[in-house]
């Protein structure tokens, strides 16, 4: 059963009692989901800069999903700025997802609560941001609900500090991973021995137990997920198909995106298939 939720209520944050404190939108509510849309600045790596997150929250056994959902199906969020003021740019981040499995199969994404941080660029640094979202995403437990919510916040200049957001930015994989803290790449090969070529990614981690590995494509090309085949000390080995669903000439020459996981952290590297 699917059903089609479209969530309207625009919710407008126009005044503040403390002209430096974070900004946010009110709850917007619809079927087993709410939403809101949260502003402030936020820190990574010790920069502080201009953030927005667009907060979902779910009951109990509700999932949404992450930017590539899996191999079981599901929507991806989609975000659209049209109609923002002041803005000449908002990017997306995705915090680390987890693979979550259920009769359908294996997907990835996220259960009870998210915020998907955005950072923005102002056109005029010295001028509020009036930003307007319209934000699309799946919410699924026994049936699959599309769900689309619409949020206005202003974002003045001299907006302050939003620890939320900070605590999200902090789970977002990075390039560079944190000594004794993130997974990492520690090699990775095509392996052509069967006539099936698959590709081999060993993962050095300090929760072998916990750790994960995703892959994805910049340009949407399918990549099935990958399996753990292998356990080594301190390292985790999986195996990713590149005949089930994709063909290895398809990949050849592009970007491929490695993100792995574990109970510790997260991070992120960049391959390229030969």
């Amino acid at each position: 059963m699917k059903l089609s939720i479209a969530l309207l209520l625009l919710s407008t944050t126009t005044a503040w009692s403390d002209p430096v404190a974070p900004v946010a939108s009110d709850w917007v509510k619809g079927y087993n989901t709410q939403a809101r849309l949260v502003a402030g600045r936020a820190s990574i790596d010790g920069r502080k800069e201009l953030y927005a997150g667009v907060e979902v929250a779910m009951p109990a056994g509700w999932k949404t999903y992450w930017q590539a959902p899996g191999d079981a199906g599901g929507v991806p969020p989609e975000f659209d700025w049209q109609g923002s003021q002041n803005l000449a740019n908002a990017e997306v981040f995705y915090p680390a997802p987890h693979r979550l499995h259920d009769k359908a199969g294996d997907a990835v994404g996220y259960k009870d609560h998210v915020i998907f941080p955005v950072k923005l660029a102002p056109k005029d640094p010295g001028k509020a941001i009036v930003l307007q979202a319209k934000v699309d995403y799946g919410l699924c437990k026994d049936i699959c609900i599309p769900a689309e919510v619409e949020f206005k916040v202003v974002v003045p200049p001299d907006v302050g500090a939003s620890a939320e957001l900070t605590q999200t930015l902090a789970q977002v994989p990075q390039a560079h991973p944190r000594a004794g803290i993130d997974p990492k790449l520690e090699t990775w090969r095509v392996d052509r021995s069967s006539g099936k070529p698959k590709l081999i990614l060993k993962v050095a981690t300090g929760s072998a137990k916990g750790a994960d590995a995703f892959v994805t494509a910049k340009d949407g090309t399918y990549i099935p997920l990958p399996k753990r085949s292998a356990d080594e000390a301190g390292k985790a080995v999986f195996e990713v198909s590149l005949t089930d669903g994709v063909d290895i000439k398809d990949l050849k020459g592009k970007p491929l995106t490695v993100t792995m996981v574990d109970d510790k952290g997260q991070s992120e590297t960049t391959i390229t298939l030969q």
